[in-house]
């Protein structure tokens, strides 16, 4: 198990344009051969947005985002002409495949923090799409196929224990409060890149703890 540190994210966004970003992994301008990707997961980008905040239209391809808000409200348009608002407990997942276009934003009166994660398909190409779970249930995961994936939330109380799933890698990032994983006490912003889990289960230590857990396949 290979534990990350908030702090050791890499900084970046805008913050004059109200844009703050930290990254686990290499990303653009913080190029670290050694931290390009774990399983299919290549990016865990957690995003402040100010009021009024956001990512002009940019493009992406070859890439399945996925995007979990945190606190305050998304704003989202593609070229599938998709237009929808995104909340805390919704999974956002944009297929990127061939070629889309999306607009960011945090439209609404008060600061956005959202985590966004994009895995690398099995397979490249195919046409773009979008879906929104709304007010996903710790007991539902969601099946990612198309890069070998699954992804669990995980709402813990004070002393409640999650069992992990067995897996050849997991991806475990803390959303909000501390848990126990393995011996070792991970606060919000840390994350765990695991291989070979077997038999592990993780225990709150905080009133509320919230954790995303990417379970993926051998690659």
């Amino acid at each position: 198990m290979d534990v990350r540190r908030a702090h050791e994210r890499y900084q970046g966004g805008d913050p004059a344009a109200g844009i703050e970003t930290r990254h686990a992994f290499s990303f653009g301008p913080h190029y670290d051969p050694d931290n390009l990707r774990f399983g299919a997961v290549i990016a865990c980008n957690e995003e402040h947005l100010a009021p009024g905040a956001g990512f002009d239209e940019h493009p992406h391809s070859h890439t399945e985002i996925v995007t979990w808000v945190i606190e305050g409200e998304l704003t989202h348009q593609d070229s599938t002409g998709r237009e929808t608002v995104v909340r805390p407990g919704d999974v956002q997942h944009l297929s990127a495949a061939s070629g889309v276009r999306h607009v960011e934003r945090n439209a609404g009166s008060v600061p956005l923090t959202f985590l966004q994660m994009w895995l690398a398909p099995l397979d490249p190409g195919g046409d773009p799409s979008y879906h929104v779970i709304r007010g996903i249930a710790d007991s539902t995961p969601y099946a990612l196929p198309a890069a070998g994936a699954m992804l669990h939330v995980r709402r813990l109380t004070a002393g409640e224990r999650t069992a992990i799933p067995d897996g050849a890698y997991l991806y475990v990032h803390v959303v909000r409060g501390e848990v126990v994983l393995g011996g070792e006490l991970l606060s919000m912003g840390d994350s765990a890149r695991i291989m070979d889990a077997k038999d592990m289960e993780a225990v709150a230590t905080s009133p509320r703890a919230e954790v995303l857990l990417w379970e993926m396949r051998a690659a």
